[in-house]
């Protein structure tokens, strides 16, 4: 058994297979130590890739607006930006909520409407990322704002998450939209309609 952690896994599978080089076949520990070496190569791999998109979002302008919005990380902004394109391709940020699958699918008839579960066609990659942050906003979060705290009074915890998850798709889709920075405190001001009489 190991400690957990990677730094534990390295020192704990080295003294392993000193341990277990005196009872097993030559060809089975070199086998092991090509499949940990195997490891660590992957590791550096990946490393390097993250090294690199964290300088792609330092240098693109849309990624950098949309990395400040809480439970959008590095993958996130770069999945959204390689899968939206244009943002003004969509009419609003419920278009975009829905072209990823992140809206409920709804049935009724006669003027009532019944609203159902997550639709999950679209994005099935880009849904998943925006639920984990999802998920991460509502676990680390210190002050939940008055949304998630009168939705999470109501609702069930996946309901939560899947509601939160939609909100993000749109604060990003308005992000990218309308060209601003993300500003926690902003509220949307929608124009008034005059009545038709």
């Amino acid at each position: 058994m190991f400690a957990t952690g990677r730094k534990a896994f390295n020192e704990g599978m080295k003294s392993a297979l000193e341990r277990l080089a005196e009872r097993l076949p030559a060809p089975l520990i070199e086998a092991l130590r090509d499949q940990w070496n195997e490891v660590a190569r992957l590791d550096e791999r990946m490393a390097n890739i993250e090294r690199s998109l964290q300088a792609w979002l330092r240098q693109d302008p849309a990624t950098k607006a949309i990395a400040d919005i809480p439970g959008v990380g590095l993958l996130t902004a770069t999945a959204v930006v390689a899968t939206m394109g244009d943002a003004k391709a969509f009419r609003s940020g419920r278009e975009f909520a829905a072209y990823i699958g992140l809206i409920p699918g709804q049935t009724g008839s006669g003027g009532r409407v019944k609203l159902l579960g997550m639709s999950k066609r679209g994005d099935t990659y880009l849904r998943t990322l925006l639920v984990h942050g999802a998920r991460s906003v509502l676990h680390h979060t210190k002050v939940p704002s008055p949304w998630l705290q009168q939705i999470r009074a109501r609702r069930p915890l996946n309901v939560v998450i899947g509601a939160l998850a939609n909100k993000i798709a749109r604060t990003i889709w308005a992000v990218l939209a309308h060209e601003r920075k993300y500003d926690k405190a902003y509220v949307s001001s929608m124009p008034q309609v005059a009545a038709s009489m």
